[in-house]
């Protein structure tokens, strides 16, 4: 009997698994992309449908829907497996039941409470009156799956164990806390509870907003699930589910905080918003956003802390290679505001998104001209020429450092002398995954490898392998071997080793011109050739100093017929 990966990937094609996360096109019998785990422009990214796998040529990534999956979404091994048998209708409650108790549980039991909630909601007349008071739509609320949480202690609870849960797993879910007098209560009361979706869309958590008539001052306003086995709110963006695919085709995303600020902007027509759930914009956040888009757009409250916030943010971002934008709220606190008093103007605000820098200048040298003599306006130029140093495009940077000299009227010699003095404010280049600092597979093929990649790659899309006679003598055993099985219409093999070289060829190959299929020829028959004619030249020189004329005529024939 298949394990159950094995059945799962029998079941989900990995083409028509990774055109949900890529823009994929047709290249000989493989597709290819642009690769999500580093920034390119030309695709280096191959998928085979013959192997059922995947992999960049620019980073060295690869491997299967699961390896895919776990690197895109920042999931465990556990929880990709729950998330792709789901998609794949394969049952891991009886077969795998470790793991159905690790992840699977932990998910059913989020949904469970979703629904009770939910159910809770449609009779709490106060806090639908909250959500509505707020500008909520009833289509909006009943979309993204907003509840209630009864001001009861033991509320969902009982409604858990009574569908026969086990208490350990219900507070491992988060969903309960147990006292010191070891009774479990409801983690969430008194709460609107907004589900929070990993990027699939599965239920993973929770943010529970206080109701103004049960809020004491005592009680924390929001109120996050903990972290658990399938939720971690520094790696997941509120409502990027739903607007991923929108973010993808225009290449922005609007940043907003909170739950309440995103469903605002979603309900008056800004499809491309995500927000923070509780926490500051984080390094996996960035590599989450950076996967889909070009530009970030950022609206932060208009006070000290949000510009505080939003300057780390604009930082931070720039650092990861993300354009970053400000959408300017005048006269309002923040997006849920705008766009309840006038959604369209949201919506132009978020349209006409300025350069983060231009906006800064502005905030930091408001005469534009800077005295030397003024110690806060010099303090405000280094934090200024801080955040330029953080950009990771170094024409970017340049750029600028051009604006900057124009807008202040000193030289661009002058300020990227100052520049060179100050430290960048921020740098995620220590703690994004080194992904690009990796060592493509091919860099270490010799130039002869590569030729006979080419071929064998050729041959394989061709589907003819007789072409290859002439140069096969030159193949080295594994390169047969290779051959060999590729004749035989297998794509893989049980040896890892070769299974690998097998992989790379099948990945990177691409249909040869006549002329370049001749002329690749050409060039491995003249290497060994090469390789030939110094080592007859070596054993001829040795024969001479040995005395052996014989020994020399006989190489010297060989030689001349090589030449």
């Amino acid at each position: 009997m298949d394990s159950p990966v094995q059945t799962i990937k029998d079941k989900l094609d990995v083409v028509t698994f990774l055109k949900g996360y890529l823009e994929l096109t047709p290249a000989g019998k493989n597709f290819k992309a642009r690769c999500p785990f580093h920034n390119e422009k030309t695709p280096s990214f191959m998928v085979s449908p013959d192997r059922q796998s995947w992999r960049c040529f620019g980073c060295g990534n690869g491997g299967d829907i699961f390896s895919f999956i776990m690197k895109y979404e920042n999931m465990e091994f556990g929880e990709a497996l729950k998330v792709l048998a789901e998609k794949a209708g394969v049952e891991l409650r009886r077969i795998q039941p470790q793991e159905y108790k690790a992840f699977g549980l932990l998910y059913e039991l989020q949904d469970e409470a979703k629904k009770y909630y939910i159910g809770q909601l449609a009779g709490a007349d106060l806090a639908k009156k909250y959500l509505l008071d707020r500008g909520l739509k009833q289509e909006t609320i009943e979309e993204f799956e907003l509840g209630w949480a009864p001001n009861e202690p033991e509320g969902l609870a009982m409604h858990l164990l009574k569908k026969g849960y086990d208490p350990n797993d219900i507070l491992r879910a988060g969903l309960i806390i147990k006292t010191e007098r070891g009774m479990n209560l409801d983690r969430f009361r008194g709460r609107i509870m907004f589900p929070i979706h990993n990027h699939l869309g599965k239920v993973v958590g929770f943010t529970g907003r206080i109701l103004p008539v049960f809020d004491d001052g005592k009680m924390g306003k929001y109120v996050n699930s903990p972290e658990t086995a399938i939720f971690n709110k520094s790696k997941l963006l509120y409502g990027f589910w739903k607007t991923k695919n929108v973010i993808r085709e225009t290449g922005r995303a609007f940043m907003v905080e909170g739950q309440m600020d995103f469903l605002m902007s979603y309900q008056a027509g800004v499809r491309n918003a995500i927000a923070t759930s509780g926490t500051a914009l984080t390094v996996d956040h960035l590599i989450t956003i950076r996967r889909v888009a070009e530009e970030l757009l950022l609206s932060f409250d208009n006070d000290e802390a949000g510009w505080t916030a939003g300057e780390r943010a604009i930082s931070l971002a720039e650092s990861a290679g993300l354009v970053t934008k400000i959408v300017s709220l005048q006269g309002v606190k923040d997006p849920a505001e705008l766009a309840q008093k006038d959604p369209g103007a949201l919506k132009t605000a978020v349209d006409g998104a300025e350069p983060a820098f231009k906006v800064l200048f502005r905030r930091h040298l408001p005469n534009g001209r800077v005295e030397v003599s003024d110690l806060k306006e010099m303090k405000s130029l280094r934090d200024l020429l801080g955040r330029i140093s953080s950009i990771s495009s170094p024409v970017e940077k340049d750029y600028w450092v051009k604006e900057l000299s124009t807008y202040t009227l000193l030289s661009s010699s002058l300020i990227r002398e100052e520049m060179e003095k100050v430290k960048p404010q921020v740098s995620i280049e220590r703690t994004v995954p080194a992904e690009q600092a990796q060592e493509p597979a091919e860099q270490k093929l010799s130039q002869t490898d590569r030729l006979i990649y080419l071929l064998l790659g050729d041959a394989y899309i061709k589907s003819k392998y007789e072409e290859l006679r002439e140069v096969e003598k030159y193949f080295s055993e594994s390169y047969k071997n290779i051959l060999e099985l590729l004749k035989s219409g297998k794509t893989s093999s049980e040896d890892k080793s070769m299974d690998e070289i097998l992989n790379a060829i099948i990945l990177s190959a691409k249909e040869l011109s006549p002329e370049d299929f001749n002329l690749t020829v050409l060039r491995i028959k003249e290497y060994f050739q090469r390789a030939e004619r110094l080592e007859l030249s070596k054993q001829i020189m040795e024969q001479e100093n040995l005395g052996n004329e014989d020994k020399v005529k006989e190489l010297m024939e060989e030689l001349k017929k090589l030449n």
